[in-house]
């Protein structure tokens, strides 16, 4: 849901880190690894409880995939792989701190397995939806290279989420359940427009 704005006004921003890429020799894909390993770096942090680095190194992670498309598309080598990578990586990421939290809170297993299964229908949604709005040729939202379904709990929705379990532990009993009931309303809304959308196609 806030995805999009967001995209929309980094790429504004985005050029020292752009030109520090290419000082580094970093490819656009390398890019999208170093994003995974902030966020790896985070769960490592989250296991050691030490929130507030768990959560610098989330965010600065973000920031790397937020703008490994923006340097890719600069430089010219943006690519179908490097858009699939991405989503790949991404995923991994988010499921990572989930892992890592269920290491620190095991009495909420049954809740943080509940947010993975989410989590897989979230982005099969997201995908199928994306890929038949393609098909019937509906303008994109945004200059992704993978097109997505719009949803209420995105990448920056997530974030918020790790964000307030980290600094809230004593209140994790309610934000994870209300984290649930996002990522199912999300879907739900996902199928229902998808249904509105595809319903007049054999």
């Amino acid at each position: 849901m806030i995805d999009n704005p967001f995209r929309s006004v980094l790429p504004r921003f985005a050029g020292p880190l752009v030109r520090l890429y290419g000082r580094l020799g970093l490819s656009p894909n390398g890019v999208s690894v170093l994003a995974l390993s902030l966020a790896g770096l985070s769960a490592v942090f989250v296991v050691q409880e030490q929130p507030l680095l768990a959560i610098a190194f989330w965010w600065l992670g973000r920031l790397a995939d937020g703008t490994d498309g923006i340097y890719a598309r600069s430089t010219g080598r943006a690519t179908d792989f490097g858009a699939y990578f991405d989503i790949v990586l991404d995923m991994a990421a988010y499921s990572l701190i989930v892992v890592a939290l269920d290491v620190v809170h095991p009495e909420l297993h049954a809740r943080w397995m509940w947010i993975l299964f989410l989590y897989v229908l979230c982005i099969a949604s997201a995908l199928a939806l994306g890929m038949q709005e393609a098909g019937r040729d509906i303008p994109p939202r945004d200059d992704r290279g993978l097109r997505l379904g719009a949803g209420l709990a995105e990448g920056g929705e997530t974030g918020i989420a790790y964000t307030l379990f980290l600094l809230f532990p004593d209140q994790l009993g309610w934000l994870t359940a209300l984290w649930i009931v996002v990522l199912a309303t999300t879907v739900v809304a996902r199928t229902l427009l998808a249904r509105r959308l595809l319903a007049d196609r054999a």
